[in-house]
């Protein structure tokens, strides 16, 4: 349990214990502990889960299968910009694989992954509800649509 306190502010650490001390004696909270430590540190690292393991006197195996079988969760960091690239079948007819491409070229990463210096993560997903504007990418929530690979280094420039 050492690895949260060297990797971790000790503000956070108190947050997460706040909630796991409120929760921890309610059935079926875990899941809400859980939702509530992605919040607070934006991902849920090992570190994180055997935290939480410890508090709640709940197997590690336990919460990290919750952790990988819903999408909502996530082991990897989140960049300050997500970007997520439509693959549904009106965008990846229209073309969406190859902004995803470039997407991939220009920023050194691939999908799942965040750049170095944690600015952008990169996700593919799956029907975003603008099949309109096919092809599609939603960066923090703000979609970019009728996309071109040449439109992809243009659109990453409003987010120097």
């Amino acid at each position: 349990m050492q690895a949260i306190y060297e990797k971790f502010s000790q503000e956070n650490i108190n947050k997460l214990k706040k909630v796991i001390d409120q929760l921890k004696d309610t059935d079926g909270s875990l899941i809400a502990v859980m939702n509530e430590a992605q919040e607070i540190f934006g991902y849920l690292p090992i570190e994180v889960q055997q935290f939480i393991s410890e508090e709640m006197n709940v197997p590690l195996t336990e919460i990290f299968g919750i952790a990988t079988f819903y999408s909502r969760f996530t082991l990897k960091p989140s960049g300050k910009y997500k970007i997520g690239v439509c693959l549904g079948t009106a965008c990846y007819v229209k073309g969406s694989a190859m902004v995803l491409d470039k997407l991939k070229e220009k920023l050194g990463i691939s999908v799942g992954d965040v750049t170095g210096d944690g600015k952008f993560s990169l996700e593919a997903t799956r029907c975003l509800g603008a099949c309109g504007l096919a092809p599609v990418m939603m960066i923090n929530g703000e979609v970019f649509g009728r996309l071109t690979p040449d439109d992809v280094e243009d659109i990453l420039k409003k987010f120097d």
